[in-house]
């Protein structure tokens, strides 16, 4: 069953870009969080999402948000992802795409991985939902939400 707005983010662990285990206590409920999903590293389309997320990470950190990427890329593709963008961001691996069934996101175009925003508020509520191919949009309207939450 899909996440909607009015929910909490489920709890869930992961494996970050170093290998190491993410425990998402230990961001949700704390603070503001920005999880969006995206298809593959090193396509035009999710290069430019991550790449605007980069540019606007400041931004996103002076609201007291973190934002973390998901895919069902290794962990080791993230890292070069990571390291040939210099995103400073938290990149998830979902490679069994336990998270994508946990959060709901379903499949753009049949075969293509779904793009998809949650924002959450420092209580772990999900004020925000936003689908779309269209990459830049998810950054413009996460932070609208975070700076009127």
């Amino acid at each position: 069953m899909a996440l909607k707005v009015g929910d909490t983010l489920p709890n869930f662990i992961s494996k970050n870009t170093d290998g190491n285990v993410f425990d998402s206590k230990d961001y949700i409920g704390k603070q503001p969080v920005v999880i969006y999903f995206y298809p593959k590293d090193n396509t035009p389309g999710c290069t430019a999402q991550a790449c605007s997320f980069r540019d606007n990470y400041q931004d996103f950190k002076d609201l007291g948000a973190e934002v973390i990427g998901v895919s069902a890329d290794s962990v080791t593709s993230h890292l070069k992802f990571k390291s040939k963008f210099k995103l400073p961001f938290i990149l998830l691996s979902d490679a069994d795409k336990k998270l994508r069934k946990l959060f709901g996101v379903e499949n753009s175009l049949i075969f293509l991985p779904g793009r998809e925003t949650f924002v959450a508020d420092k209580n772990g509520v999900i004020i925000m939902i936003f689908n779309s191919m269209s990459s830049k949009i998810h950054i413009e309207k996460a932070l609208q939400i975070l700076k009127k939450a």
